[in-house]
């Protein structure tokens, strides 16, 4: 199993605005039922009690793609990670609001808790939107890097899914430098408008709404695990 140690700490913001009475709720009562368990090895049986297909999001945001696909796919199971606490108060809405029960989450940093799942364990990774660190000096911050891309293929099953979302057009030209170094991945790409559209599966953030509002092209990667 990979050691998380070493592929760096984890950048960004974890708190935000002050919560609402209700927010402080969810995150007093639910979370502690949908929270990935501290410590120990990471299995489907674990987190859901039986033998099922990991679906697994790092960085969620505030859980509108995370939600859909466990709604769309209630015989998986999906785990979510989002260091920002108002991001995760708004996964535990979609979970109390819509009765999801096949999501499992972690406040804090998402390579900690990929570290300990087996390999070949997940059928998808989700890493959209995040955050691009476009100066090059905190190029080693970004997730798309060779210490995560390796660790993400080791937990991916043959066959399995990569997908990458982003508006930025340094991170694209990154990710797809990077991912080019990666024999493990097989792009999904015919032509150019593979990668301008969103696959029919693929439900829409919050953030990727803001970003078409403010003129941003959204670009869309999948990668199958060869």
């Amino acid at each position: 199993m990979s050691d998380p140690t070493t592929l760096g700490r984890l950048y960004g913001r974890r708190t935000g605005h002050k919560l609402r009475i209700g927010q402080a709720a969810l995150i007093e009562d639910l979370y502690p039922q949908v929270e990935v368990p501290e410590s120990g090895a990471l299995t489907a049986t674990r987190l859901f009690g039986d033998d099922r297909q990991l679906h697994f999001e790092i960085g969620f945001g505030s859980g509108e793609h995370l939600a859909g696909q466990a709604v769309a796919q209630p015989e998986q199971g999906f785990i979510g990670c989002e260091p920002f606490i108002n991001g995760v108060v708004g996964a535990l809405l979609h979970v109390d609001e819509q009765k999801i029960t096949n999501i499992r989450l972690h406040m804090g940093d998402a390579l900690q808790v990929l570290a300990r799942l087996p390999d070949a364990s997940l059928t998808r990774v989700y890493l959209l939107h995040p955050d691009p660190w476009p100066k090059m000096r905190h190029a080693k911050r970004r997730m798309m890097n060779p210490g995560p891309l390796a660790m993400i293929a080791a937990k991916l099953k043959r066959g399995g899914q990569f997908r990458f979302g982003t508006d930025h057009p340094i991170h694209v030209q990154w990710a797809m430098m990077q991912m080019n170094q990666r024999p493990e991945f097989a792009w999904q790409v015919r032509d150019c408008r593979d990668f301008q559209k969103r696959s029919a599966d693929w439900p829409e953030t919050r953030y990727e709404r803001k970003a078409r509002r403010l003129g941003h092209e959204v670009w869309y990667f999948e990668y199958v695990r060869r």
